[in-house]
């Protein structure tokens, strides 16, 4: 089995690439590639895509690599192949992004990517830092996962789903802030599951077992 983390130049990738490495060593999760080629995309059985910055400029940097936004688009929308996006990665999965400008998204879960408002004026945009899950509800990726677990956030906009079935689990910060997002063949995790410790780790060797 192959997993490719797709490399379009949009955040570093040494993490994600360390801990799906170790998770699928110790899960026999197959073989773990980092890359930017479209072709290896597309004989993928698992992709992960990453993303740090801001929503325009990581589209464009996607779209901007030769056939590498079309490889992956077949790979998941005709082939069915698991996808887990990561942060801007997630949000990359909306309708739309609104971050310094409209910015259309993969259109895969319904809903737009606004800016964090806290209700309380103390708390600080972006979230950073640890944050309790709280699942709304099951999927395979929360295998061996709970209620109250903890997750690492870096962001300062989040995802408004419009179809509450399609949130999958949320934290508590400034109200409810989308944590994972998901339907059919695709999952997002608006925290960085590299850096989240065991709960983490766990969801990556979840998705690597994953068969939609």
């Amino acid at each position: 089995m192959l997993t490719a983390i797709i490399d379009y130049e949009s955040g570093n990738l040494h993490s994600a690439q360390k801990a799906f490495e170790r998770m699928a060593g110790e899960t026999g999760g197959g073989e773990i590639v980092v890359t930017g080629d479209a072709d290896v995309v597309a004989r993928a059985d698992h992709i992960v895509l990453p993303g740090d910055g801001a929503f325009p400029a990581c589209m464009a940097q996607l779209k901007g690599h030769s056939g590498l936004y079309d490889a992956m688009v077949e790979a998941v929308e005709v082939k069915g192949r698991p996808f887990m996006g990561i942060c801007v990665g997630m949000q990359l999965m909306a309708t739309w992004g609104r971050e310094y400008e409209d910015t259309a998204g993969l259109d895969w879960v319904a809903g737009e990517v606004t800016k964090i408002v806290p209700e309380d004026a103390q708390l600080k945009v972006p979230h950073m830092g640890w944050n309790d899950l709280v699942l709304e509800a099951p999927h395979a990726i929360f295998e061996g996962i709970e209620t109250g677990d903890h997750a690492y956030f870096v962001h300062s906009y989040h995802m408004v789903v419009a179809d509450q079935a399609q949130r999958l689990a949320h934290v508590d910060y400034a109200g409810d802030v989308t944590a994972v997002i998901g339907r059919d063949n695709m999952v997002g995790l608006q925290f960085h599951p590299e850096k989240s410790q065991s709960a983490g780790l766990r969801m990556i060797a979840n998705f690597l077992g994953w068969k939609p």
